[in-house]
């Protein structure tokens, strides 16, 4: 029915006690990381992995375990759970959720929801080598205490050839806003973390630096 057809009053109601969600959030891709910390005994480390070389996405990048939502996930927490067990061959007993992070939306119509997370300190990791070539662990203070190296990349809209463009102001000579988007690098030995791991890793170092 249409909104105008219902009195004023019936109107609002129909919105009160609405959740607030990402606009368009129904149509995109979900997924959920853990970003992984271990108290040993030279202080707390942030566990990585990296990717298998023969994966067809993101092959050889650095990570965090995590992936997409599946049907049976009711939260994206329990995502972010049930891929850290399968990639780092650990019982869920042997994770403690600590906090949720913001939710990052990438430029590719994903949301991706990380957690922090602890695993307990005597368990082994065994990577899951279909998908994982390395396990390694980098001392949070290390993150702490440098700074990464930051890149802008722009983002440029590119119309497709049958675009309106007579629909709109201007026509083809229509100034489209440009976009950019922030790529850190930080580099610890030979292992480079960059993209949405280094984006996610960056917002938990500027919490913890808030507190």
């Amino acid at each position: 029915r249409d909104l105008h057809s219902f009195p004023t009053r019936r109107s609002s109601d129909l919105l009160q006690g609405r959740q607030v969600h990402i606009l368009g959030h129904e149509q995109s891709k979900k997924a959920a990381v853990l970003l992984p910390l271990r108290e040993r005994e030279n202080g707390i480390e942030v566990i990585f992995e990296k990717r298998a070389a023969h994966l067809k996405q993101q092959p050889g990048d650095v990570c965090f375990p995590g992936g997409r939502m599946e049907e049976q996930d009711q939260h994206p927490s329990e995502t972010a759970i049930r891929e850290t067990c399968e990639e780092l061959g650990i019982a869920s007993k042997h994770i403690q959720l600590v906090a949720p992070l913001d939710v990052l939306v990438t430029h590719y119509h994903g949301h991706i929801y990380p957690y922090v997370g602890i695993i307990d300190a005597d368990v082994e990791l065994k990577p899951n080598y279909d998908e994982v070539e390395k396990i390694f662990s980098v001392p949070l203070t290390f993150f702490l205490e440098t700074e990464p190296e930051r890149y802008e990349v722009a983002l440029v809209a590119q119309p497709p050839d049958d675009f309106p463009f007579d629909r709109i102001e201007r026509g083809r000579r229509y100034r489209f806003r440009k976009g950019a988007i922030p790529e850190y690098f930080f580099t610890y030995k030979n292992d480079v973390i960059w993209g949405m791991t280094a984006r996610i890793l960056v917002h938990f170092v500027d919490l913890l630096k808030k507190m």
